[in-house]
């Protein structure tokens, strides 16, 4: 059924794609995606370099145009009404797009203008967001004089400048130092919390993990799934496993005689036994433990990790989309 055309489906929706492609001579760099980000939503999208996610922000930003397929961004096609489209968007790209000789505050002016946003409005808006993000008493200076979380806080003010329904975040703190990036992440969740759509593109699992409602893994141009963090995990049991600590060290050619055992990997001076089955292997390490004289420092059952489910679904394991 095509979504795109089901006009009382889309008030729910900020983001709707279908069948997007993109081909770069005899590379296809997105081929024929589909799926739709909820208003309201924080939806990451995940994938190793040279997935296609910075290509499919690019079209779905209006900076390339795809080559099949359609896309609707806060309530406009991108293609057909490009501007009013781009009118109700934020982007923080992967590569700054800050002028470097130019100051702060001539770069907010200068993104805003270019957006549409009235004059009285966008002073306003832009003396706001560089209080709100500790850069006013720096808004003079020129941009090539900033640290690297600086010009990060920079692009997410230009980004925000025309007040968008959607935000487009792509690896927004990479390279940044702890402090910065759980600034960038609590600006994120207070603008979610405010209402607006974050389509965020992030290679930092823990950050996707801890703000995404919903997360879609692209691999080699498609889709490999599509879920909740909590999900994604769940139908991932065979990935959890028990954490177990010997006072010695112990030979792995050992522990075959349990069934229930998916594979080891020594971790330091900790053994990860993978299973579907933690409480059978529990049983057999401190069954095996005993029979052979050795105590258990520690032992740990621990569920499947969002990048263990991630490795798993990039090297070509069967994905799952809900």
């Amino acid at each position: 059924m095509d979504i795109l055309k089901k006009d009382k489906d889309l008030d729910d929706y900020a983001i709707v794609v279908q069948n997007l492609t993109k081909r770069y001579g005899d590379v296809t760099a997105v081929d024929h995606i589909s799926f739709e980000v909820k208003i309201g939503e924080i939806f990451g999208f995940l994938g190793p370099n040279g997935a296609g996610k910075t290509t499919t922000i690019r079209m779905l930003t209006g900076l390339i145009k795809p080559d099949e397929g359609r896309a609707l961004v806060a309530g406009f096609d991108i293609l057909k009404n490009p501007v009013e489209a781009k009118q109700r968007i934020g982007v923080v790209p992967e590569v700054s797009n800050a002028y470097i000789d130019l100051s702060a505050w001539k770069n907010l002016i200068l993104i805003g203008r270019l957006y549409g946003v009235p004059q009285s409005k966008l002073k306003e808006n832009a003396m706001s967001l560089l209080k709100e993000f500790g850069l006013y008493e720096v808004k003079d200076k020129a941009v090539r004089s900033f640290s690297k979380g600086m010009r990060q806080r920079l692009l997410l003010c230009m980004a925000l400048i025309n007040d968008p329904e959607v935000l487009f975040l792509d690896e927004p703190t990479s390279g940044l130092d702890v402090e910065s990036a759980r600034l960038l992440r609590d600006k994120v969740v207070q603008y979610n919390k405010e209402g607006r759509t974050i389509f965020l593109s992030t290679h930092n699992m823990e950050e996707a993990n801890q703000l995404c409602c919903r997360i879609a893994v692209i691999n080699h141009g498609k889709i490999a799934a599509i879920d909740s963090p909590e999900n994604l995990k769940a139908k991932s049991m065979e990935l959890q496993y028990v954490e177990v600590v010997f006072d010695k060290l112990v030979d792995l050619r050992n522990f075959s005689g349990s069934p229930d055992i998916i594979r080891i990997s020594p971790v330091g001076n900790r053994l990860r036994v993978y299973t579907a089955n933690p409480s059978a292997v529990v049983e057999f390490l401190v069954d095996f433990a005993k029979r052979n004289r050795l105590k258990i420092l520690s032992i740990n059952t621990m569920m499947p990790s969002l990048e263990d489910v991630f490795l798993k679904l990039i090297k070509g394991k069967e994905g799952f989309v809900k």
